[in-house]
């Protein structure tokens, strides 16, 4: 039986753009070599910042591109968490974030999050009990792992808090694009008024994973300290991967690829909503409006560990919701559905099905 994953969250090479993608390294090459196979500054591929900071109405200056969004974050939390500092993050949150800010000895402040984001009105009860956190991490769009999306009230309450007690709200923001359902919601950066926010994004799901380019816009300032800290770091991040994703965007190839993208995800959700429906009908979840992840709960007495060794020896892999957590979520998985076709998603939850009857519960 070939192998199905449900673990990385990546899109499959069907439905990347590697034609478009080769024509732009081929533009890249042919109209900037020196730009492009050159040392560059650590800010990133000019062009590229430019286009970016564009986007979000911004300049140059407030924006770094770097070696994928995981090293944005990692820089960020490097010129603002110190050991001992109070970080604030989401529960369930992204599990590498954990790791980051474990090893960096921050003491997690993690606030429970509902399906329209995190629960607001808890973070300020212990921001007024005395909390002060330096940061605090947020996945405003189809947050990995939940898939779910802040609200737009809840962002404008998150501003308020950040402002009254001094943090940084860390917009971390990857999946922004890949939406194919419901309204588009301003990012917390076009509504803060206060240099509160920090925002981070990727081009690993709108134009390729083994792209590598991510990036930090923000404050001039915060920039700049972190333009000094990549310069000690790299020197110069790959030029080639950002001149060709500069290309990409500014031939309009980027928007082809994120409705390619999009269509398919939709698709996948649907499939594997309807599959959990089907096959696993104590699966409790809430399908995202986009991106791609979704977060299913079962019944209290289930155990993910014993779910996920049943589920691996039938070639079938999944992220334990207990990976995501400080505490607790033992009944918990997160389902990726980007990489998997529709036809391997409904293979993919039989498996699943089955591995969970056979711990000897009933999966109607």
């Amino acid at each position: 039986m070939p192998p199905i994953s449900f673990a990385r969250g990546a899109p499959s090479l069907d439905i990347i753009a590697v034609d478009d993608l080769r024509a732009a390294a081929d533009r890249a090459f042919q109209s900037d070599p020196a730009g492009t196979f050159s040392y560059g500054t650590s800010g990133g591929y000019v062009p590229l910042r430019d286009w970016i900071a564009e986007q979000h109405g911004k300049q140059r200056e407030n924006v770094i591109v770097t070696n994928g969004s995981m090293q944005a974050d990692a820089f960020l939390f490097q010129q603002l968490v110190e050991p001992g500092d109070t970080v604030v993050v989401e529960a369930p949150t992204y599990d590498r974030t954990l790791l980051s800010l474990r090893g960096l000895g921050a003491d997690i402040l993690a606030i429970p999050l509902e399906p329209d984001g995190i629960d607001v009105e808890a973070l300020a009860r212990a921001l007024e009990s005395g909390a002060r956190p330096k940061l605090a991490h947020i996945i405003p769009n189809f947050q990995n792992p939940a898939g779910y999306t802040l609200s737009l009230e809840k962002r404008r309450r998150l501003l308020e808090l950040a402002d009254n007690f001094g943090f940084v709200v860390f917009e971390d923001d990857p999946y922004v694009e890949l939406r194919f359902e419901g309204e588009r919601l301003p990012t917390m950066l076009s509504l803060d008024q206060n240099d509160r926010v920090v925002y981070a994004s990727s081009f690993s799901k709108t134009v390729c994973p083994g792209i590598r380019v991510g990036y930090l816009c923000g404050p001039a300032e915060l920039i700049a300290v972190t333009e000094k800290t990549a310069t000690e770091t790299y020197i110069s991040p790959n030029m080639v991967a950002q001149s060709i994703v500069n290309e990409f965007c500014r031939s309009g190839a980027i928007d082809r690829s994120i409705e390619t993208v999009k269509n398919a995800l939709r698709e996948r959700l649907d499939t594997l909503a309807g599959a959990l429906e089907r096959d696993l009908g104590d699966a409790r979840f809430v399908p995202p409006q986009g991106g791609y992840f979704m977060w299913v709960e079962l019944p209290e007495d289930a155990d993910v560990d014993a779910l996920a060794a049943a589920a691996k020896d039938r070639d079938v892999i999944f992220v334990k919701g207990t990976d995501f957590l400080l505490e607790g979520g033992q009944n918990t998985l997160r389902l990726a559905y980007s990489g998997v076709r529709p036809d391997e998603i409904d293979e993919g939850i039989a498996r699943l099905a089955e591995a969970y009857r056979s711990l000897g519960v009933a999966a109607a």
